[in-house]
């Protein structure tokens, strides 16, 4: 059997939702940059984390994904730790995604598990040019696409794998309205098919659109945490409050 089918069949089946994390800090430079005393965030619905820039959501977010390691404390998926096989059941769209020099069907051929056979990778291949609403630019090099395209063609990348859970790192803070929500609308669908959404955005319209709960960081530490409607009718931290009428706090 091939190495990455024998990992698959003998990984944890348990879904990896909800995600804990217990007393993580995180230190860079001599300072401290994140402090989570504990967090749970629950499957299903769609989590949007907020903060004022430098409040520690893309450092979150890369820590939670195991892309970096926290100083101390534990991050949990559903009690497994991050490792190679939890990482691979999850999928990261970062503001700016790394794309290969190759053609659209060549970036989302290579994402795909080798062990796939060759009519499920066709089928998969096909069903995420689609979802990115990229037919006719399929053999078309990634570097010619527009931000809006290439944004479409990594999260239909990242779909085409199947993840439990997908990781959003802002990503459309430099799009249009048009290329907005068009990413939005992909996310939407992945939600409606049953993937777990962790959104980072400073964009407060976008966190109204897409969020069920909101995370909100402040200077590193979580300010609150709160279901979104009762967020923005009235938030309960002074530090979110702010945020929302256009104050920074010091």
């Amino acid at each position: 059997m091939h190495k990455d089918a024998d990992a698959l069949l003998q990984r944890d089946s348990r879904p990896l939702c909800p995600l804990e994390l217990r007393e993580v800090v995180f230190h860079a430079g001599g300072a401290k940059l994140l402090d989570i005393a504990h967090l749970v965030i629950a499957p299903a619905l769609r989590t949007v984390i907020m903060g004022a820039n430098g409040a520690g959501k893309s450092l979150l977010l890369r820590l939670v994904h195991g892309l970096i390691d926290p100083s101390s404390g534990s991050i949990l998926w559903n009690g497994l730790a991050v490792d190679g096989q939890v990482r691979g059941r999850q999928g990261f769209v970062s503001q700016r995604p790394v794309l290969l020099r190759r053609s659209v069907t060549a970036n989302i051929q290579f994402a795909l598990q080798s062990s796939l056979a060759a009519v499920e990778k066709k089928r998969r291949v096909a069903e995420a040019i689609g979802a990115a609403r990229l037919e006719d630019q399929a053999e078309t090099p990634a570097r010619l696409l527009s931000g809006g395209e290439q944004q479409r063609l990594a999260l239909g990348r990242a779909l085409a794998r199947r993840p439990e859970v997908l990781l959003l790192d802002e990503p459309t803070a430099s799009l249009d309205p048009a290329s907005i929500l068009a990413v939005e609308s992909m996310i939407e669908t992945a939600h409606a098919n049953g993937v777990k959404i962790i959104f980072v955005t400073h964009d407060i319209g976008q966190a109204r659109r897409i969020a069920d709960e909101v995370v909100f960081l402040h200077r590193g530490r979580l300010a609150e945490q709160t279901p979104a409607k009762a967020f923005f009718a009235g938030p309960h931290s002074v530090e979110a409050r702010a945020y929302l009428e256009g104050r920074v706090l010091v």
